[in-house]
């Protein structure tokens, strides 16, 4: 008897579902893409033909013969259409946010619970090359106890870019919704959840509804982590910055999986995205008692290992990659920081 293959259906086909998730399902010989939602669009069969066309979230969930759903609709219809997934009985795989609220993710929680289904939160950074390189630092233990990290996510879009689910004035739209899952739960995964957190956001552009910078700071016992990202940094910085008391280390947001999956590239479960093509590290420490300053060049990371844990998962061969737990504490970190910001105070955890 063959291995399990896991019929899988995927709420929308915008940019999420053509980089994210349709090419990882359709390479990894667990899965099948097995229906693709477009509610006015045929764009998916050019790719995808064997994949059967819906035109709403509702006819996916009645599928029979579907196992396993994404939901990577907008933020705002999250709650909406993972209630209805999970309602039809269905494994569910859900876009960062897990949900607006924490009372949200909860309810999902609890229902999943009693439907007796999977559900995981799609937490693609954490298989980016970049991340793996600080994660190998931190386990080399060469910068000594941490005091101070930075974790920031830069764009340079000077203008509104048209989508009111993400800048627009509706529930979930903004860059906290947007970018502060990614970097809070690699704060969370590095460090542990923080003791208290300090938010300030504000809105830097004139044509959008919403904030669109902000910047976090988690407070832990002897260690501060910063947590940023802005929409007009025309020049980038390093994206990980990490002081401890025997060194530092600087690391660029290199990973080139987007960019690769964008030219088209087909992924698989074998590296199959290049390294950066120059340094994108620095790290600058004492190693056996004398000073040691080098560039350094992180290894490619691998989507893929997301959805070879999900399905490890659900056929019973592995751990959940990112339970709902994950999910709900990246939403209560949300909420205190809006608290935080309405407040203009320190808010504990």
């Amino acid at each position: 008897m063959g291995a399990l293959i896991i019929k899988t259906g995927i709420c929308s086909y915008g940019m999420s579902g053509k980089l994210f998730h349709a090419p990882f399902l359709a390479a990894h010989p667990g899965f099948e893409l097995t229906a693709i939602v477009e509610r006015h669009n045929n764009e998916s069969k050019d790719r995808y033909p064997d994949a059967k066309l819906y035109r709403s979230v509702e006819e996916l969930c009645a599928a029979k013969d579907l196992q396993l759903i994404v939901v990577n609709t907008p933020t705002h219809l999250h709650f909406e259409h993972a209630r209805m997934v999970l309602q039809a009985g269905k494994n569910m795989v859900i876009e960062k946010p897990f949900a607006i609220t924490v009372k949200e993710a909860e309810e999902l929680t609890a229902l999943a619970e009693r439907q007796k289904v999977f559900l995981s939160v799609y937490q693609n950074r954490r298989y980016d090359g970049d991340y793996y390189a600080v994660k190998d630092v931190l386990q080399q233990g060469v910068l000594g106890d941490l005091r101070e990290v930075e974790i920031r996510y830069d764009r340079y879009r000077p203008a509104y870019g048209g989508k009111q689910h993400k800048e627009g004035n509706m529930p979930g739209a903004g860059i906290l919704y947007d970018l502060s899952p990614h970097l809070v739960d690699q704060a969370i995964q590095l460090f542990g959840f923080p003791k208290a957190l300090f938010a300030d956001l504000i809105k830097m552009r004139d044509d959008v509804a919403v904030p669109d910078y902000f910047e976090i700071l988690f407070y832990y016992d002897k260690l501060r982590v910063r947590l940023k990202a802005s929409c007009i940094a025309r020049e980038s910085t390093y994206a990980y910055v990490l002081h401890g008391m025997k060194g530092s280390f600087l690391q660029q947001r290199s990973d080139l999986q987007e960019i690769q999956l964008l030219a088209g590239v087909k992924p698989s479960l074998k590296s199959w995205c290049p390294p950066p093509s120059s340094p994108d590290g620095l790290q600058h420490t004492e190693i056996n008692g004398e000073w040691v300053r080098q560039e350094t060049t992180s290894s490619p990371g691998n989507y893929m290992g997301y959805y070879d844990s999900v399905y490890k998962a659900i056929t019973g061969q592995g751990p959940n990659p990112v339970p709902a737990s994950d999910g709900i504490k990246n939403t209560r970190i949300i909420e205190a920081a809006l608290q935080s910001m309405k407040e203009g105070k320190v808010v504990l955890l």
